[in-house]
């Protein structure tokens, strides 16, 4: 049986390419607001039957079907150093907390998010701790690394942080 994934900020698919190529993962739905890459999503992969939604913060937790992984690389913008910093006081820094309020609800065995290695410093380190404080708050174990594309083989240097949750419970 395969694990049931929902595919938060889309973009054109980068986790959706890699849960496909090792097999194993069916994607019931997307979440992407930029109209272009929902495009190239579209494109690039086949959504026929799958739900969708052009924002995060419109989601019903209960229009989705069941899942056991939510999937995405929530806006970085607010925590790259190549920007303005503005964490969880620009709108876009809230983002995460849609993927949190999903998880809630839903209760998926496993999260697997994506953000620059600026999170880990943002704010002197509160803004990472406030999130895996509130993973951590809704059952969640967390583990998390940053790693760079350039050692995997693509290429090009774009170092991520990767953060993995799965439910205490399990």
């Amino acid at each position: 049986m395969a694990i049931r994934f929902f595919d938060m900020f889309a973009g054109i698919g980068g986790f959706r390419s890699g849960l496909e190529a090792v097999g194993g993962f069916k994607c019931v739905g997307y979440c992407e607001i930029d109209k272009y890459a929902k495009q190239a999503y579209e494109a690039i992969y086949d959504t026929e039957g799958e739900v969708y939604f052009h924002d995060a913060r419109a989601i019903e937790p209960k229009d989705l079907p069941d899942i056991d992984l939510i999937c995405g690389g929530f806006p970085c913008q607010s925590f790259s150093i190549a920007g303005k910093r503005g964490g969880f006081q620009d709108a876009r820094g809230t983002l995460f907390f849609e993927i949190a309020r999903i998880a809630a609800v839903k209760r998926p065995s496993y999260l697997l998010l994506e953000n620059v290695p600026g999170l880990l410093s943002h704010d002197k380190g509160r803004t990472f701790a406030a999130i895996l404080g509130t993973l951590s708050e809704l059952g969640y174990d967390v583990a998390w690394q940053v790693l760079n594309s350039a050692d995997f083989g693509v290429p090009q240097s774009r170092k991520r942080v990767y953060i993995i949750g799965y439910f205490r419970e399990l």
